[in-house]
């Protein structure tokens, strides 16, 4: 423990070319010459082959599509056409979001020769950017768990130990780029999917707010909490990825003041996480707040995105029942089993902690709290102790991310350090529209605790 301030980002053993090198810095070398799109492709390319068989962060690549484009990419940087600092950059999509030309299976057997007609919206944007899509990154199947080790193409793996979760869904995009085959990918986010597996990983994760990013040509989980979100080994490398995503305004750089949330008041933690997370956090906390009916509010969430799940899969579970795996399965079905009466309790729940928690975030700028209140479990685990206490994996980790999501509130995690050798995350939340607070804020944090 007494380490932890040097290695609060430190990548996995063996982590490939991408995990030492900031964006920033690869643009730097691509304008001078130093290296080429096609060299950063080719290794991409070249640590994807070495990582794959250990880690399953890939379904698809797309070595020849991704080529073609460092070709042009190259020869518009010859010509003076400089589309900004993405530019010449690999970057890895989670198999959610529409390619086109390629599969999008979304971790499922249903979509097995699924091929997509067109980009979705935010992949157009970093095609626009100049951004180089290498191929399609490991999901759990549709999205639907945070484990990451549920999927029709197998388990993604954790780079800084193999035999636990990366975190789901977005597992592969979070290994990926914590194994440095690529500094940047995109995830979705409904209840921490982008957010947990930047938390096992040892990445930086960003949940926006609902609605910021279009979701066309993304396969829906639960669509009033769904969200796409970009991953990155640093805060910098994913204000680059952010921006290019969208148009968003980068406030002045003030010192907030943050609201400590004991993760305890919404579910038990392991000490050791929250000493690392509220550490992290240092000086900018002025003080500890509580977030009103927080057990309930985990409960709704179960109960709208279950409802919201079953409603887009109820024709495939009454016609294809087989194809689902079993525990996806069971879950949809259990979705579907929630009462009209249930889903508007909980949405008026939403509604009534959403005034208190807009109160918090009037007198204090962001929230804080552990991304996970435990290291990432073994895969396969379904139970765990935190303090003595058994407790449900997939609620675990799930229940300090999720009620941002039922507020559709931005949240990034940042690496807060490693506690047994794997990797934990501090998590800030903020007011709507505060993704480029949350970055900068996220990044000075990184910077202070080298």
């Amino acid at each position: 423990m007494s380490s932890f301030l040097e290695t609060r980002s430190s990548p996995p053993p063996g982590a490939g070319y991408f995990a030492h090198v900031g964006v920033a810095q690869l643009a730097t070398d691509l304008r001078a010459g130093r290296v080429s799109p096609r060299d950063l492709v080719e290794t991409a390319l070249s640590e994807a082959a070495r990582w794959q068989p250990v880690l399953n962060a890939f379904v698809t690549l797309d070595e020849t599509g991704a080529r073609a484009a460092a070709d042009q990419a190259a020869r518009e940087l010859s010509d003076g056409v400089d589309r900004g600092p993405l530019h010449g950059i690999p970057v890895a999509v989670k198999d959610l979001i529409d390619v086109r030309g390629l599969p999008t299976t979304a971790g499922s057997r249903h979509f097995a020769r699924h091929i997509a007609q067109q980009d979705a919206d935010c992949v157009r944007r970093l095609r626009a950017a100049g951004a180089i899509v290498l191929g399609k990154t490991t999901t759990h199947e549709f999205a639907y768990g945070p484990t990451g080790d549920r999927s029709a193409s197998g388990p993604t793996r954790n780079p800084h130990a193999t035999d636990h979760m990366a975190g789901g869904s977005s597992s592969g995009s979070a290994a990926a780029v914590a194994a440095g085959i690529v500094p940047l990918a995109l995830g979705t986010d409904t209840g921490g999917s982008v957010r947990i597996p930047a938390a096992c990983c040892g990445v930086v994760g960003l949940k926006p707010t609902h609605n910021a990013v279009v979701a066309d040509g993304v396969f829906p989980l639960s669509p009033s909490l769904d969200t796409v979100g970009p991953l990155a080994r640093t805060a910098a490398d994913c204000r680059l990825l952010w921006t290019a995503m969208t148009a968003g305004h980068q406030p002045p750089a003030t010192a907030p003041r943050i609201g400590w949330i004991p993760p305890d008041s919404i579910h038990p933690t392991a000490p050791a996480i929250t000493h690392l997370a509220r550490d992290i956090a240092g000086d900018l906390v002025i003080g500890e707040v509580t977030v009103p009916e927080a057990k309930e509010f985990r409960a709704a969430y179960r109960i709208i995105q279950g409802s919201e799940a079953y409603a887009v899969h109820a024709e495939r579970l009454a016609t294809a029942p087989e194809l689902y795996g079993e525990e996806v399965r069971d879950r949809l079905r259990a979705g579907g089993e929630v009462r009209g009466w249930e889903y508007v309790r909980a949405r008026n729940l939403r509604d009534r902690v959403s005034g208190a928690v807009a109160d918090l975030l009037h007198h204090h700028d962001l929230l804080a709290l552990p991304t996970i209140p435990l290291p990432p479990p073994p895969l396969d685990s379904r139970q765990e102790r935190i303090g003595g206490e058994s407790v449900d994996v997939r609620v675990a980790l799930l229940a300090l991310t999720s009620p941002w999501s039922v507020l559709g509130l931005p949240a990034i995690s940042v690496p807060a350090g490693l506690v047994d050798g794997l990797p934990v995350g501090l998590q800030l939340v903020g007011p709507p529209g505060a993704e480029h607070r949350l970055l900068a804020v996220a990044e000075h944090l990184q910077i202070t605790n080298l």
